[in-house]
């Protein structure tokens, strides 16, 4: 598998099939890999609306370079680290030598032997391709780009199936997010594991 393929702009095959588990076949098929292209089209939409709201903070409230996101919109410089089950530590987003942040996914396809060994749900939108977990700094940041995702949807008429903001036992938050190729149910909620 050419892992090095771009399925769009900045999102690579490799970046949304990585795994921690090397040892786990998970290579997605034809169907799959088109289903990882419709979700990283509204990826390159999130990045680019993210990055925008980013560059201009509020006059009454400068930008201090270093210092994570807040309600002034200053950038954060870097993602902490996960406990989210497939997180690596990949490149990712195509973000060397870029000045944009990039959009980082902990988790995109999972082939069943995979989905498996992460404790994923037998009907995950990962089997096809059609999910991707999002690395957030935070529940602000979370929320932020949900919100940009719902604008997107809203604008372009086009249904996502789940944006959910997650949380596992120990603290860690990221956004999944699934677009399938027909009956989207645009589930949105918030969920503690």
């Amino acid at each position: 598998m050419n892992q090095s393929i771009h399925l769009s702009e900045h999102f690579t095959l490799g970046e949304v099939t990585k795994s921690r588990y090397a040892e786990v076949y998970n290579i997605p098929s034809h169907v799959a890999i088109e289903n990882l292209k419709r979700v990283c089209s509204w990826l390159e939409e999130l990045r680019k609306r993210y990055n925008q709201r980013q560059v201009s903070p509020p006059s009454d409230h400068p930008a201090h370079p270093g210092t994570p996101p807040n309600l002034g919109g200053e950038k954060i410089t870097a993602a902490p680290p996960s406990d989210h089950p497939c997180d690596t530590a990949a490149p990712h987003s195509g973000h060397l030598g870029d000045t944009e942040e990039p959009i980082v996914i902990n988790s995109g396809y999972r082939s069943p032997q995979l989905n498996r060994k992460v404790g994923g749900s037998p009907t995950s939108n990962h089997l096809t391709g059609c999910a991707v977990d999002i690395r957030v700094a935070g529940i602000e940041q979370a929320m932020r780009y949900a919100v940009i995702l719902m604008d997107y949807a809203d604008e372009t008429r086009q249904d996502y199936d789940e944006l959910l903001i997650e949380k596992n036992r120990y603290g860690a938050i990221w956004l999944h997010f699934a677009v399938r190729p027909s009956d989207n149910r645009r589930k949105t909620m918030f969920l503690i594991k």
